[in-house]
């Protein structure tokens, strides 16, 4: 019997122990990450954010901002809001941030996704553009999502899945040549900020990141809530002010 108490207390200790950690050496340093159980709200949208090196910091918060503040909002189906990456070891952003992704989407152990954002990241002109993985990943998702959004580059992600074959799409202002070179049977436009053409949202990026994802919100929800978000973050929200081309929406 003193036996069996002692075992009895081992597992109760054993399970009251913190996350299991796992140890991470990146840059000859040793990180300790503690793995965590993502909650996600029933009767929300999923919302995905693609992130891996070199994401850029405001094609990420922008939306993410928007998008996760809907859960302080009444009346509405908000937004459960997620970061998927190849890992689930931190991603570094281009400007040095380091995050820790929710969900590896190679382990195939993904919630449904309803919105998926791709936000720019450093070598979506190039590398990223060779990663089977990754394209194949957003293949998948467009299966079902309700919306696909990027922003600035990401553009360049959606285009080499396919899924702007016949759909009008918009990048960052300066890359839209290189756009157009890469993707000649693309109708890749300009002098925007965002398009809208059916499922998919495409955004000039940077800091007018937030229009689209306004944008988004406001046709999710209606214009008094879309402006309710907006002050939240000190914004002034007018879409008919938006330099925008809404084709099918």
């Amino acid at each position: 019997m003193r036996y069996y108490f002692l075992f009895l207390s081992f597992l109760i200790i054993f399970s009251c122990q913190a996350p299991k950690e796992t140890k991470v050496v990146n840059n000859a340093s040793e990180i300790i990450v503690k793995k965590r159980k993502v909650e996600l709200e029933k009767d929300r949208y999923n919302v995905a954010f693609l992130i891996m090196d070199g994401v850029f910091n405001t094609e990420l918060t922008a939306p993410y901002d928007i998008f996760q503040h809907t859960i302080f909002r009444d009346s509405i189906k908000a937004m459960n809001t997620f970061l998927v990456a190849n890992t689930l070891n931190p991603i570094t952003t281009f400007e040095g941030i380091r995050l820790l992704p929710d969900y590896d989407y190679t382990s195939g152990n993904l919630p449904p996704i309803d919105i998926l954002v791709v936000p720019s990241a450093e070598h979506h002109l190039d590398t990223d553009l060779e990663d089977a993985a990754m394209i194949n990943f957003v293949k998948e998702v467009d299966k079902n999502a309700t919306y696909i959004t990027s922003h600035c580059d990401g553009a360049f992600v959606l285009a080499k899945a396919g899924l702007l074959d016949n759909s009008v799409s918009t990048t960052f202002p300066s890359d839209i040549g290189k756009m157009r070179a890469m993707f000649p049977h693309l109708d890749v436009r300009e002098d925007v900020l965002f398009v809208h053409d059916g499922k998919y949202i495409t955004s000039a990026g940077g800091a007018k990141s937030f229009e689209a994802a306004l944008y988004l919100t406001e046709l999710l929800y209606g214009k008094e809530k879309a402006q309710s978000l907006a002050g939240g973050l000190v914004i002034d929200w007018n879409v008919d002010e938006v330099p925008k081309i809404i084709v099918k929406p």
